[in-house]
């Protein structure tokens, strides 16, 4: 296939990946991945195999939501959510605003004195690159449990207090995010707004009408990447093409 300027953009602005979600214990006894909120996207699992649940913290309070085969859930940015694996939980995971959670969108539940400092906070967040798979499953193991250090004492605080308890975090996330909220202006107007755009010029071409818009009539295929990565929650499955 020819790679030309009117192949599609993956639609809507969103992003797909496919997640297995860890199954590393945990001390509580609970296998799974790292809880996060999202500072401005929203998330979507649709279940694909397996069972479990998502664990949340938002404006409702704290709630814990069953996971199955065919099951769909979503949630706004600012939810705090936990997976947890007790059946080799497989989902596909839909993002808004493609770009912007592979570049700091997620903010992480580690404790308070870490959430306080950038530099210590970017230090247990990130990942190390170019060194042996083993050392980067340890790494990944080793920032889940310190989310879910953090977790635990704000779990307790939503219990405690009420939902009002996250909104601290809630202003510690916004803070830590700041310096990247230009760069996602940017990667916001390229992925996601310029569709935006091109719906209303056909729409307005469609009223005059016109069939202008139809005229960049393509098929893009996203031949998926080789191996798997590590993601908050678990190891990634990510296609070309689909903004991750």
């Amino acid at each position: 296939m020819n790679r030309t300027a009117s192949v599609p953009g993956f639609p809507g602005g969103t992003a797909v990946s496919g997640l297995r979600v860890y199954d590393w214990e945990s001390d509580d006894g609970l296998c799974g991945g790292s809880p996060h909120l999202h500072t401005v996207s929203s998330e979507a699992y649709l279940v694909t195999a397996g069972r479990g649940e998502v664990h949340t913290l938002s404006m409702a309070g704290a709630e814990e939501h069953s996971l199955a085969a065919g099951a769909l859930l979503w949630f706004s940015p600012g939810t705090v959510h936990r997976l947890v694996n007790t059946e080799a939980l497989a989902l596909t995971v839909i993002m808004s605003n493609a770009g912007l959670p592979e570049a700091g969108d997620a903010v992480l539940t580690f404790p308070r004195h870490i959430l306080q400092d950038p530099d210590l906070y970017a230090e247990h967040a990130v990942l190390p690159r170019d060194v042996e798979e083993p050392a980067v499953s340890a790494a990944a193991r080793r920032r889940r449990d310190l989310a879910l250090e953090g977790y635990s004492e704000l779990h307790t605080s939503v219990l405690r207090n009420g939902p009002g308890a996250l909104t601290e975090f809630h202003h510690v996330a916004a803070r830590l995010v700041r310096p990247r909220v230009e760069r996602w202006k940017e990667l916001w107007e390229a992925n996601v707004l310029a569709q935006v755009k091109a719906t209303g010029q056909a729409l307005e071409e469609l009223a005059e009408g016109s069939a202008a818009s139809l005229a960049g009539a393509a098929v893009a295929r996203g031949g998926r990447r080789t191996g798997e990565g590590y993601g908050m929650c678990g190891r990634l499955t990510t296609w070309e093409d689909a903004r991750l």
